[in-house]
């Protein structure tokens, strides 16, 4: 399988109307258009019968000590995890692409609906659940896209890897309320073939990538 995206070429930077938060000038960051991103892929393997698509960053830091905190920043160095962005399931086995704003038009506080999705697909819990938990103001399930949001005084240049994978059955097997973890588990039972690429994104001006 081949992917790629209109929307960024892979390895290089996403641009911010892809992005949940974006610089400002004064408060270090504020809400982007948050519009998922072009995807288009070919080269399904025969017996595709539906797709799977994920987004993780997989450099989120794993302690939260100096996160957004004046006068100190997150240091490159600092041991990451992952935060899953997008998790959609039950893609149809003819569908070829999808469109900017197909899944996601702007940032809606307190949580988007789900899991089930349009066009009968079904969409995970991404990790802006858990960040913004206890949040009177964001707090809530979020389902579906939500893009880039990382810390706006973080050091590294955060990667996005949106993965496209083709799957032997029709109806991805998970069930009620679901993550990218769970997902991924289930796949790897069931992918015939995947294929990926990274886009990158910071909000610290300063912020570079890994050596």
């Amino acid at each position: 399988m081949r992917l790629w995206s209109d929307s960024f070429k892979d390895g290089e930077a996403i641009p911010a109307r892809y992005a949940l938060g974006k610089p400002h000038p004064e408060t270090h960051v504020q809400l982007s258009d948050n519009v998922n991103p072009h995807l288009a892929w070919t080269d399904a393997p025969a017996g595709t019968k539906s797709f799977v698509v994920v987004c993780c960053d997989v450099d989120v830091p794993t302690k939260p000590d100096n996160v957004n905190k004046e006068g100190v920043t997150v240091p490159a160095d600092l041991p990451r995890t992952d935060f899953y962005h997008w998790v959609l399931v039950d893609l149809p086995a003819e569908r070829t692409s999808i469109s900017e704003k197909e899944f996601s038009d702007g940032v809606t506080p307190k949580g988007k609906d789900g899991p089930d999705g349009p066009q009968g697909t079904r969409q995970g819990l991404n990790n802006y659940t858990q960040w913004f938990e206890g949040d009177a103001d964001m707090g809530g399930e979020y389902f579906g896209y939500d893009g880039p949001g990382p810390p706006w005084n973080d050091e590294l240049v955060h990667h996005y890897h949106f993965t496209v994978h083709a799957l032997d059955v029709a109806r991805c097997p998970v069930e009620g309320r679901f993550t990218g973890p769970d997902v991924l588990k289930v796949v790897e039972g069931h992918s015939l073939a995947q294929a990926s690429i990274v886009g990158t994104y910071a909000i610290y001006p300063n912020a570079r990538t890994r050596a």
